[in-house]
């Protein structure tokens, strides 16, 4: 599972510019579904199972999408000035590496040079991205072009330090579920959407067309667990978390206790989620056409938002097997119809 997570982790793949991390995914799930489609939006669906007679529509949604930056001016001397794509901080990119589709790597930087930033607040509007370019036109980017960041993903033991682990370690949660899920008695629909970071975009629509009676967003979240973090009941290493609630919604109870029983009747380690800001794909499946009892698991990521996240292969590892568990009985929501 660690190669396919590098493999995605290190992929090109801002919001809007999924192509390249789609076209991978989409070779690694190409002989594990009944079913692969990209929508017209750009989002990959992988349809696996149909459902029987008490069998469900089942929708897990993961966001193949990544924060980034996007080129807006370029001045006579080659130096781009940018603005960013999904929650990007400032605080997290002087001396970046940044790439573009077409392969050219940048390095960002600030006005004032050496040093007159470093007492002062950080402001988005006065940093820049150099390519080493000397003038406008040798420029080898121009406005419009977006870029992610660059890292190479680095192994601490059970730890993974990565960029774009959101939500690329949710894509791989799904793909390692398609390999172990053998003969599912639901019709489960994997989709790895677009355009999370910019507005939930991709799962909006895919819901309204598959129309499920299940959704399960497979997300990261934060963690309480570092020096003077806010509290939070979520740690790296204990298990992956059951949302509640987030910014955004309220997770339905009866899939949250479904979660619950699975995790506890399989032994499987999970925590509970309450997360005070920020939503996953979730909140639009739950509202697509006339509501989707819907949910979330979430795995725990230390350093959201930045070029180097961390998290816990065993959360990972758990995660898998219990969506693994979910998917491979019958369900029923105990719903009033």
């Amino acid at each position: 599972m660690k190669e396919t997570i590098k493999k995605l982790v290190e992929a090109y793949g801002p919001s809007g510019y999924e192509d390249q991390v789609r076209a991978l995914i989409r070779e690694e799930i190409k002989d594990l579904a009944d079913e692969v489609h990209v929508d017209a939006l750009g989002n990959l669906i992988a349809r696996k199972g149909q459902a029987g007679q008490d069998g469900l529509k089942i929708m897990l949604s993961a966001h193949m999408d990544e924060i980034g930056v996007m080129v807006a001016y370029i001045d006579e001397k080659g130096f781009a000035r940018f603005t960013s794509i999904g929650g990007v901080s400032p605080n997290t990119l002087i001396g970046n590496r940044v790439r573009f589709a077409n392969g050219t790597v940048g390095t960002i930087h600030i006005d004032e040079g050496l040093g007159g930033w470093r007492n002062k607040p950080l402001d988005i509007k006065k940093m820049y991205i150099d390519t080493g370019a000397t003038d406008r036109k040798g420029a080898p980017i121009k406005v419009g072009d977006a870029a992610s960041f660059v890292r190479p993903m680095a192994e601490n033991g059970d730890r993974l330090i990565a960029k774009s682990l959101d939500d690329r370690i949710s894509c791989a949660v799904l793909i390692e579920t398609m390999r172990q899920l053998e003969t599912p008695p639901h019709s489960v629909y994997f989709v790895f959407s677009v355009q999370e970071e910019v507005g939930l975009v991709g799962a909006r629509t895919s819901a309204y067309g598959i129309d499920p009676d299940l959704g399960i967003a497979v997300d990261v979240t934060g963690t309480g667990d570092t020096p003077e973090a806010t509290p939070m009941a979520v740690a790296l290493g204990d298990g992956p978390a059951i949302k509640i609630m987030d910014g955004g919604m309220l997770a339905h109870p009866a899939v949250k206790d479904l979660m619950i029983e699975r995790a506890e009747a399989a032994q499987i380690p999970y925590q509970l989620e309450i997360l005070r800001g920020g939503t996953t794909d979730a909140l639009v499946i739950q509202v697509a056409r006339a509501g989707v009892p819907a949910g979330c698991l979430s795995i725990p990521t230390r350093h959201l938002h930045t070029p180097s996240e961390m998290v816990d292969l065993n959360d990972v590892q758990n995660a898998v097997r219990l969506l693994v568990e979910i998917l491979s009985q019958p369900i029923d929501l105990g719903l009033e119809v």
